[in-house]
């Protein structure tokens, strides 16, 4: 099995395939349900906001709450379910997880239906539902390893990648034409839908997959927790890029309140051009999936993933000189397309990387920690960048994030390693 794994190596440039290359019928199943919950999710964008805004007249402070302390909140919920889901068959936990989403999603209309919606009702959703999304992607990267061989890996990102690009331009305007129309509640409810819809589609894939096998003299302990970060951790190709993601990813989100302030506020931007600033662009990543494997069939993975990701981060800082009027719009238009084409590149070369690098009876604990470390701190510097907007003002803030992203790129792999074995044995537990 290791042998197959070394096939694809993303540091060489074994990856001749056609750009129509079929993946087979388990996998279009899988890239449909994908797809249509991502569309979903798109759809409801800012729904829970107005929302809280609108119906229950909720503050400042608790809008906040409800992205950062439900996305933390949802992070350390999801911490002991990476090692459960690891030994269990990923499909059903797939499936579990789309309708737990659905169901949770559901309770907001009916509550609303029935006058007895609440504040907390909705921050106690959105920590179910992020929950619920890190050990979805964790099981689906777990999945998609046993589905594919390792060649076939970089380009079935690149499809998830161009996907998430094309229902980021798509649902936006189309959810807000329809909160428009019905309200915010409508659009929580398709949203709940395209979960049913994604988990009929996982069902319909079907196909045998065989249990994981846990070592019979190995129960759950306390420090199986902590495998994940162990694994992240101990690989000396995914712990500077683990590092690397999260710190960029936390960045580049804190950034984005103080820029709705200064756009919406002291520029004097419509609302239609704030949401035309960040939707045009997403046309770059589309562009940037496309380019991935080309670009790692020509030049070897490891070298794209350092110089995308090195590019990536030259572009934020450009925001901090946004300015009113036409050439302000085109600024923010031109900052975020080349921004976002670099994403496109970055995104999918890393995330197989993380699959390759990781062995099949690792990949969800190790997906999981990575999500989980991801949203938290996400959320811990969108916080800490919300007070610094309001200390130095927010062109400053976002400055600040700007020039620490320009030092992002010291934190990427510096050589490829060799790929480490599918027999590679685990780690000692910690104690416990």
């Amino acid at each position: 099995m290791g042998s197959r794994h070394r096939v694809g190596r993303l540091s060489g440039h074994r990856l001749g395939r056609l750009p129509g290359h079929r993946l087979g019928r388990r996998f279009g199943w899988l890239w449909a349900a994908y797809g249509t919950s991502a569309l979903g999710t798109w759809l409801a964008f800012g729904a829970f906001p107005l929302i809280a805004l609108q119906v229950l007249h909720a503050g400042p402070a608790e809008v906040a709450a409800l992205s950062s302390a439900g996305s933390a909140v949802g992070a350390v919920a999801a911490v002991p379910l990476g090692p459960w889901v690891e030994f269990r068959r990923k499909r059903p936990v797939l499936i579990g997880m789309d309708l737990l989403r659905c169901a949770a999603l559901l309770t907001v209309p009916a509550a609303f239906a029935l006058g007895v919606l609440t504040f907390v009702q909705l921050l106690l959703v959105c920590v179910v539902v992020a929950a619920a999304d890190i050990t979805f992607r964790a099981a689906s990267g777990a999945y998609l390893k046993t589905l594919l061989p390792a060649e076939d890996l970089l380009v079935a990102n690149a499809r998830f990648e161009s996907t998430a690009w094309t229902t980021t331009i798509v649902g936006p305007p189309l959810g807000g034409m329809a909160i428009g129309l019905l309200g915010p509640v409508a659009t929580v409810v398709a949203d709940a839908v395209s979960y049913l819809l994604s988990a009929l589609g996982i069902r319909a894939a079907g196909g045998h997959e065989p249990k994981p096998e846990r070592r019979a003299d190995r129960r759950m302990r306390a420090g199986d927790l902590l495998d994940g970060w162990r694994f992240i951790l101990a690989d000396t190709t995914l712990r500077p890029l683990f590092f690397n993601t999260a710190l960029f990813n936390g960045l580049v989100m804190a950034a984005q309140p103080p820029l709705a302030v200064l756009m919406l506020g002291r520029l004097g931007f419509t609302p239609w051009q704030y949401g035309l600033a960040f939707a045009a662009p997403a046309i770059g990543g589309l562009l940037g999936s496309r380019l991935a494997r080309p670009l790692v069939t020509r030049f070897g993975g490891h070298r794209v993933l350092v110089v995308s990701g090195a590019v990536r981060a030259l572009w934020p800082v450009g925001l901090a000189f946004l300015g009113p009027g036409t050439g302000g719009l085109l600024l923010i238009v031109g900052v975020e397309f080349g921004l976002i084409l670099c994403c496109g590149v970055f995104n999918p070369v890393s995330s197989t990387c993380r699959l390759e690098r990781t062995a099949a009876d690792r990949v969800t604990r190790t997906l999981s920690a990575w999500a989980v470390t991801t949203k938290a701190s996400t959320a811990l510097l969108t916080a800490v960048w919300g007070v610094l907007g309001g200390l130095l003002g927010p062109r400053t803030a976002i400055g600040l994030a700007g020039v620490l992203l320009l030092a992002t790129p010291l934190l990427l792999p510096r050589r490829a390693g060799a790929l480490p074995s599918e027999d590679t044995p685990e780690p000692a537990p910690s104690g416990g």
